[in-house]
């Protein structure tokens, strides 16, 4: 019987080049697995998308390394592919929010076990006018604060590193006026916060997006926070937010759906898995049900 064949496919750059230090361990794994492993370090931004399309044939695996960042390319390369393999997960970055959600170990020997020894797990992901995410696409002021609040100050202070981070006056915010059409409603405000999910992890903070989440349900979970009359309710709407998503308050909107569009007069900047993903004034947000396979740890028992 031929041997199974893995690519092996890492930024380099992730985690400040952690994976090059376990480089020999990790491949070590994937060979007493029984695979025949091709190593594939990316060379820029973009690149494994590029690649995976071109190579997912030849293997009977493709694990990855690196952030967020990284593993939105692969996802994107894999659904651009007409071969659809397993995918495994060695995160690398600074939050690696989607392998928590997946319950990936953050220790590299762990995860590379994983990746060639777990179960498989049929996950939904994300479209975003066309363009594929892997777990998440927001808009507005606390996105920003969720991914420039240092992590360390969020290890520390929890909770209260994001209200160190927020805006301290309205015309520092920005707000948007917005239609919103999800489940057959129509919502109209101005908003200073939206999110899209399919994670139980945004910005290394857990339950974010509440009590309730399933990734391969087939909808998303969906977020959005009214702009407040005054800068100090912002620290309230956001200690509300961060303690309790499934509460319901004024300035909270929260819904699960498989789509949802977005209008404004204005173009919008949103970020897709933690990415700059350009300015809309239009958007249409689709759940791909199952259609990314990740490779995931065993259920303990």
């Amino acid at each position: 019987m031929d041997q199974k064949k893995l690519l092996f496919l890492f930024n380099p750059h992730a985690g400040r080049g952690m994976i090059q230090l376990r480089l020999t361990e990790v491949l070590d794994i994937f060979v007493k697995a029984g695979y025949e492993v091709t190593v594939y370090p990316t060379q820029e931004r973009g690149d494994a998308t590029q690649k995976i399309p071109l190579m997912a044939g030849r293997f009977d695996r493709l694990v990855c390394c690196g952030g967020d960042g990284t593993l939105n390319e692969v996802v994107a390369g894999m659904l651009q592919s007409e071969v659809r393999i397993p995918v495994g997960y060695i995160p690398a970055g600074s939050t690696n929010d989607f392998a928590q959600s997946l319950g990936i170990s953050s220790e590299m020997d762990e995860a590379a076990a994983d990746a060639v020894n777990g179960r498989l797990f049929d996950c939904d992901v994300g479209e975003f006018n066309g363009k594929p995410f892997a777990y998440i696409a927001a808009f507005g002021v606390f996105t920003e604060v969720s991914y420039q609040t240092d992590q360390r100050l969020k290890t520390v202070l929890g909770h209260a590193a994001y209200l160190v981070n927020t805006p301290k006056s309205l015309k520092d915010m920005p707000s948007y006026r917005m239609e919103v059409e999800v489940n057959g409603e129509t919502i109209y405000g101005d908003f200073v916060y939206g999110m899209i999910s399919n994670a139980t992890s945004v910005a290394g903070m857990k339950n974010l997006t509440g009590g309730t989440v399933a990734l391969d349900d087939g909808l998303f979970e969906v977020t959005l926070v009214k702009t407040p009359q005054n800068p100090y309710m912002l620290g309230d709407i956001l200690t509300n937010l961060l303690s309790s998503n499934d509460s319901d308050t004024p300035y909270i909107y929260s819904c699960k759906t498989d789509h949802i569009e977005v209008y404004c007069d204005e173009e919008v900047p949103w970020t897709l898995d933690g990415e700059f993903g350009d300015n809309h004034s239009y958007v249409k947000i689709q759940n791909l049900h199952h259609a990314i396979t990740f490779v995931v740890p065993e259920v303990s028992s």
